[in-house]
């Protein structure tokens, strides 16, 4: 709670105010009162709107007296309100001139944007009959959370395992068994489940204030809604509708806690934030809070006063605008320091790199300033590095050697090899070492390595489906990618063929096993651990029902596949060499590369040729890797539809070689220091001795 001079000198009705101080923008709790204090660059005039929650009308009306302008910060301190029930909004007075940029519009209550609590949407899909026009108002929290000691776990990002989920799909089905499905806490219910996996970071969707009613309509008897969050309404205030307890305005504190008892478990925490545009849409949407504040100033505009989208959603952020920079540094600030985040996934972050013009810059100062931000220090920053306006920059956006990437050509490569396109396996060899053609200056790290991820087929459609099946979501099966790089093993979905169900299996693995070997940092979509399956719908931005729902049945069903990818993990965290966070390309002392690539016969492969085949041998060095002895790891990887035999590279006297993992029960060792590993499948060995042979 700030201190501040609690001296009234005004007085609306029953309510006394006084000047107030400029920082920190938002409404903040003090000693005597309400801190408000908002910025408009262009406005002539300001008033505070004061509700009680849930009434229609406000209580109070109490302009901004000039003299309480300072710049262009509007700020007023109030007396006496009851935070627990006050809700608050603004008027901005202004010229209305659309085709020059300017929509105030005084008769319009807005949401402040620096709210850190947004009201309206308290309870998932539910709302009123007759909603008033100002629905997302402003609430006051108390920022009393008691942490316990806790603090961002600041772990290398090399030795992340991310897991990304959507907090509602998670646990919203009845198999998930908690006793609050789809909220935060449904998810802290569920960590004995994380750990058991073995996964060491959450990558959450929005979770930022966003409303499930935008564009809401039927398709196939189905309601469809705004599920996903892409649409952001107010970047400081956590999505109430996902706490069960929101509707006692605790939503801030249920998140909190969700994420202090999956630190205490050493699991980490990323948002998936979206800046680069809002809810507000295009010239036709709806004015909720940046475009009656200060339109100019939040957003990106052509010359007739319409809105630039490279966002694909109607709008774009005017992201390197130093007022917006600000709020963006402001917000992710208060995400690390409040609610103890560790990092952020930035959607189609590309939009950030561009001007006020749209266009793309060398060296955009709001990349920049998150960069060397102290507060953001050891925050893990990850860009999904393209946009919806056909910039693309994987491998090449800006870093300052802070930022990763997504990596869609990991994605698109391993993809295409696994499936049976040869001539990918040359760039597959980049990837599988980190993708250092793209990332050589930066290092490993820099590559957020995934197949499958929200925004696409799951894993197990990825082998069930040729073609996506999206009619479920009203738009004539035209949304969604075309290019999904998939094969349904010989049937299209559903089929009670059992060597095309088993081919599915195998196919799921192989991925998944180059996945959780490769350097680079790598990323599992949820459900993808027990073949979750959406249908055939690789856009379920809309389906708030079974198709995006886990369905935790499918655990038990596919016990082998989830036992599987948990061997996996636990192999890539005993193994540092597949964590490394150089290249090395040298000798270590095993007297061996780190790293090399193998046909058939060991230590030749051609990386210029087509090929469905290929080795990979680690060597980890114990006295470089901090281990207690050397190992070798060899992974034979067959894409095609025959089987082969692999010669095993030859190993230090006294090591032998032992299977790890396989995705098929028939792949095998022979005396002869070979690997028989069938079609389409993978084979992942270890070779190690019980004594460090230098020691």
């Amino acid at each position: 709670m700030r201190r501040i001079d609690t001296f009234p000198t005004h007085q609306a009705g029953d309510l006394q105010y006084r000047a107030g101080q400029v920082f920190p923008f938002g409404a903040t709790l003090t000693e005597g009162g309400v801190n408000f204090s908002v910025y408009s660059s262009e406005a002539t005039g300001c008033t505070l709107v004061l509700y009680n929650h849930g009434q229609e009308k406000p209580f109070a009306e109490i302009p901004f007296p000039e003299s309480f302008r300072i710049g262009n910060v509007f700020t007023m301190l109030v007396f006496g309100l009851n935070i627990e029930t006050v809700e608050y909004g603004y008027r901005f007075d202004g010229p209305w001139k659309p085709e020059c940029g300017y929509r105030f519009d005084p008769t319009r209550v807005v949401l402040d944007p620096y709210a850190k609590s947004v009201s309206g949407r308290t309870v998932w899909g539910k709302r009123k009959e007759k909603e008033p026009a100002f629905v997302h108002r402003g609430q006051i929290i108390r920022e009393d959370y008691d942490w316990g000691g806790d603090t961002p776990l600041n772990g290398s990002l090399n030795d992340l395992i991310i897991y990304e989920m959507h907090v509602r799909s998670f646990t919203a089905h009845a198999s998930s068994g908690v006793k609050h499905p789809g909220t935060y806490a449904g998810i802290t219910e569920k960590i004995p489940y994380l750990k058991e996996l073995g996964v060491n970071c959450v990558e959450l969707m929005p979770v930022f204030a966003f409303d499930e009613f935008e564009n809401d309509r039927e398709a196939d008897g189905k309601r469809l809604l705004n599920y996903w969050g892409y649409s952001t309404i107010d970047f400081f205030a956590p999505k109430a509708g996902y706490a069960a307890s929101a509707p006692f305005g605790m939503e801030a504190d249920e998140l909190k806690n969700m994420i202090r008892v999956l630190h205490r478990n050493g699991i980490e925490v990323i948002l998936d934030v979206v800046f680069n545009h809002t809810a507000e849409g295009n010239e036709q949407g709806p004015t909720i809070s940046f475009r009656g504040v200060d339109n100019r100033t939040y957003y990106l505009l052509m010359p007739d006063g319409s809105y630039y989208n490279f966002s694909g959603c109607g709008n774009t952020m005017n992201c390197n605008n130093a007022v917006v920079r600000s709020m963006i540094k402001d917000c992710l600030r208060y995400w690390v320091s409040a609610f103890h985040v560790d990092g952020f996934r930035f959607d189609l972050a590309s939009i950030m790199t561009r001007d006020e013009n749209g266009v793309p810059m060398m060296a955009p100062p709001l990349l920049e300033s998150l960069a060397r931000d102290p507060v953001l220090g050891k925050t893990k920053l990850i860009a999904e590095a393209w946009d919806a306006g056909g910039l693309y920059q994987v491998g090449s956006f800006p870093s300052w050697d802070r930022w990763s990437e997504w990596n869609g050509r990991y994605r698109d490569c391993l993809r295409r090899f696994i499936k049976g396109e040869g001539w990918t396996a040359p760039e597959l060899l980049e990837r599988i070492s980190g993708s250092p053609d793209l990332y050589e200056t930066r290092g490993p790290a820099s590559s957020i390595n995934f197949v499958t991820c929200h925004d696409g087929f799951t894993l197990y459609d990825l082998v069930s489906y040729n073609e996506k099946h999206n009619e479920g979501n009203g738009e004539n099966n035209r949304d969604g990618s075309n290019e999904n790089y998939s094969w349904n093993c010989g049937a299209e979905g559903e089929t009670g063929d059992r060597a095309i169900l088993d081919l599915r299996i195998r196919q799921m693995k192989n991925m998944l096993t180059v996945l959780l070997t490769s350097r680079g940092v790598p990323m599992l979509l949820s459900g993808d651990e027990f073949a979750n399956t959406q249908y055939g719908n690789n856009n379920a931005y809309c389906q708030d029902n079974e198709i995006s729902w886990l369905n935790w049945e499918m655990l038990k069903k596919h016990r082998d596949l989830f036992s599987y990818v948990r061997k996996l993990i636990a192999f890539r965290k005993a193994h540092p060499v597949l964590r490394a966070r150089e290249y090395g390309y040298g000798y270590n002392g095993t007297g061996y590369p780190d790293l090399s690539f193998h046909g058939l016969t060991p230590w030749e492969y051609d990386w210029n040729a087509q090929s469905l085949v290929l080795g990979c041998l680690w060597a980890e060095d114990h006295l470089k890797y901090g281990t207690k002895r050397d190992a070798f790891l060899y992974l034979a990887v067959n894409a095609h539809w025959e089987d082969h035999v692999f010669r095993l590279p030859i190993i230090p006297a006294g090591y032998s070689w032992k299977t790890e993992a396989a995705s098929s029960e028939f792949g095998r060792i022979t005396e002869r220091g070979e690997a028989c590993v069938p079609a389409r499948s993978v084979m992942l060995l270890t070779g190690s001795s019980r004594r460090n042979r230098r020691g």
